[in-house]
């Protein structure tokens, strides 16, 4: 009875401390609580999550302000010319950070820092983007006219991926399986989720962190995805500066062919013509053949491991695909090497049932959450927002018509094989999380 008693004045004391704020004292209770072994109340879980959040927030700030120092040196050493043999040398192997090319990117794609981890986005490059649309609709439209002349069901083969990559909006993972399923994707989300990792890698580049000699391992590459977003960007800097010579090694992992093909078949069309140094291999496999994949992949040698919405639906399939994911990076990441993450907002909450909700320690907390499943250390994160809010706009459509770039050279693509009845704009609604072991 006494250990009741005892108990009960420990809460009531704790809840006292909370009301006037006394989180020293409440903490001590608190701890006192939990080696009693007695059940901590709601409110007492409330407190004890309120702490680790905070205790993630300042380290995330010690992060910055250590960031923050560490540029205003480097600063301070450039104006004198007093950068040591050692920068030297970092800097021979990573493309420095080019203050006019930041702030061009910054204008032209309209970035305002809403907060600490979110950045809204409503422009585009116009010069690098507008050309790279448009090669890509006359590439679709070739390919689709071409099997119109060879298949008598041509419109039975375009329905089939088109209702396949639909089940993305009714929460379910497609198959990505049907022979049109390339043309289907590179008409549907392809622009997006290129216009999502050119953010991405700018965002690393911006950071500093940007190799000359780049060895990457894209994991569900699709059709290359991670490797146009880069590509382009560095051709959106060409106006800039002089690019030292850069030689990329691009590791496709993707289950199925024909989108390796198609994107190997654009990459040739537009991308090699404009002198871009990169080496492809192309591995077709799914994810889920660990033990054959293990043996192909090399150990210790990439210096980015992404992942781009490649993050499922289904919970027996997400779980096991996350330690398959962290399996991947302890072997094959090398000891400086990072891990990049891009997660549409839906399928980075949801798992954790958490709903959109303006609270950026709840946000932080997911995240922080997300990364430890995969055995990483979280460096930063952002959201990448078209609207600028974490919850849902009251009139999205509205909002898109006024502010956001239009897809002038795919929309009439969109319009006839969604049977839709606008344009489509470009639009960001995803996490970049970069992490390393």
């Amino acid at each position: 009875m006494s250990n009741l008693l005892v108990n009960w004045w420990r809460s009531h004391k704790f809840n006292e401390a909370v009301k006037s704020q006394n989180n020293r004292l409440a903490k001590q209770l608190l701890k006192q609580i939990e080696n009693s072994g007695a059940k901590l109340s709601w409110q007492q879980k409330l407190f004890k999550e309120r702490l680790q959040l905070e205790k993630l927030l300042q380290k995330k700030n010690d992060r910055i302000k250590e960031g923050d120092r560490h540029l205003a040196e480097l600063e301070i050493q450039l104006s004198f010319g007093q950068l040591d043999d050692s920068l030297a040398r970092i800097d021979e192997s990573t493309l420095f950070p080019d203050k006019k090319f930041i702030e061009y990117i910054s204008k032209a794609f309209k970035l305002i820092e809403c907060d600490a981890s979110m950045i809204q986005c409503t422009g585009i490059d116009e010069k690098v983007f507008n050309k790279f649309e448009q090669h890509l609709a006359g590439f679709i439209k070739n390919e689709i006219n071409k099997l119109t002349r060879e298949k008598t069901n041509i419109d039975y083969l375009l329905k089939q991926a088109v209702d396949d990559i639909q089940k993305l909006k009714e929460g379910q993972d497609p198959q990505y399986s049907f022979e049109l399923s390339p043309h289907i994707y590179l008409m549907r989300y392809f622009l997006d989720n290129v216009y999502c990792a050119y953010l991405a890698w700018f965002l690393v580049y911006k950071a500093g962190l940007l190799p000359t000699k780049l060895n990457i391992l894209d994991i569900a590459a699709g059709p290359g995805t991670v490797a146009y977003g880069l590509g382009l960007l560095l051709q959106s800097s060409s106006d800039f500066f002089s690019m030292p010579p850069m030689h990329i090694s691009y590791y496709s992992l993707e289950q199925q062919k024909a989108f390796q093909y198609r994107g190997l078949q654009f990459w040739r069309q537009y991308m090699e013509p404009q002198a871009m140094n990169a080496y492809f291999r192309f591995d077709t496999s799914s994810i889920f053949d660990g033990e054959n994949q293990s043996k192909r992949l090399p150990k210790k040698f990439f210096d980015f491991i992404v992942i781009s919405h490649c993050f499922f639906n289904d919970e027996e399939r997400r779980e096991k695909s996350l330690q398959i994911y962290k399996d991947i990076f302890t072997s094959s990441l090398n000891d400086s090497g990072c891990v990049l993450l891009i997660i549409q907002e839906k399928k980075l909450l949801i798992p954790y049932n958490v709903r959109r909700v303006d609270d950026c320690q709840q946000e932080l907390s997911v995240v922080q959450q997300f990364v430890d499943e995969l055995g990483l250390n979280l460096v930063w994160y952002k959201y990448l927002s078209s609207t600028g809010i974490r919850t849902s706009h009251p009139n999205y459509a509205k909002f898109a018509r006024e502010n956001l770039p239009v897809k002038e050279f795919i929309s009439p693509l969109f319009r006839q094989h969604f049977k839709l009845h606008y344009d489509s704009n470009y639009a960001l609604d995803d996490y970049v999380i970069l992490a390393k072991k």
